[in-house]
């Protein structure tokens, strides 16, 4: 198996290799021969890059975290358009259908990745505090421009509706929800205090 693989090149492949295991197989199923085998380079290479596989899995994490970025500027780009629901349907039915999700029991399942994560992330869990600043993050813009109720309580509404989706997401063995049952929940969710007029 290769093993001159650049830095940059190694990270990528590695963490790429390890996306696909975790979506495919499970937290349980994610282990360094499993990684480095999906990658196609030989064991070493993920030693030589990491100090150890929680080093690799932290970084993992922070990395796919990290990659939330771009979800949270265009779900923020899309206040005003279209309709409040279908913006945050869109968003949470993506966010649900991604790695970002499969990274939580991940995170959960491992104590010393735990540990490793808060040295960099002292609270939470990586992605579900990205997704919840994502969201109320939105919520306050559509609340600035009107089209929730001015007093709408989005530091509360945010975490309610990543819940409501997780539960969604959990109770079908791990595929993401259909983005209906997401477009109910969100509806009901917020039904009290959106403002925009009936489309």
């Amino acid at each position: 198996m290769p093993t001159g693989v650049a830095l940059r090149d190694a990270r990528e492949q590695l963490f790429d290799a390890a996306e696909r295991v975790l979506l495919r197989d499970g937290p349980g199923a994610l282990t360094s021969r499993a990684v480095t085998a999906e990658a196609g380079v030989a064991k070493g290479v993920l030693h030589r890059h990491f100090a150890d596989f929680d080093a690799f899995l932290a970084e993992f994490v922070l990395d796919r975290a990290g990659r939330m970025d771009s979800q949270a500027a265009a779900l923020r780009d899309a206040a005003s358009t279209g309709t409040v629901a279908g913006n945050l349907t869109a968003a949470l039915t993506a966010l649900f259908g991604s790695a970002a999700v499969a990274i939580v029991p991940l995170v959960s399942s491992r104590d010393s990745l735990r540990a490793r994560l808060r040295e960099a992330w002292p609270a939470g869990v990586p992605v579900l505090t990205e997704a919840m600043v994502m969201v109320t993050s939105y919520l306050a813009a559509e609340r600035d421009l009107g089209r929730l109720a001015a007093d709408a309580e989005v530091d509360w509404l945010a975490p309610m509706l990543i819940g409501s989706v997780h539960l969604l997401w959990a109770g079908q063995d791990g595929t993401p929800p259909d983005p209906e049952a997401v477009g109910k929940v969100v509806t009901t969710a917020i039904g009290g205090v959106v403002r925009e007029p009936p489309r």
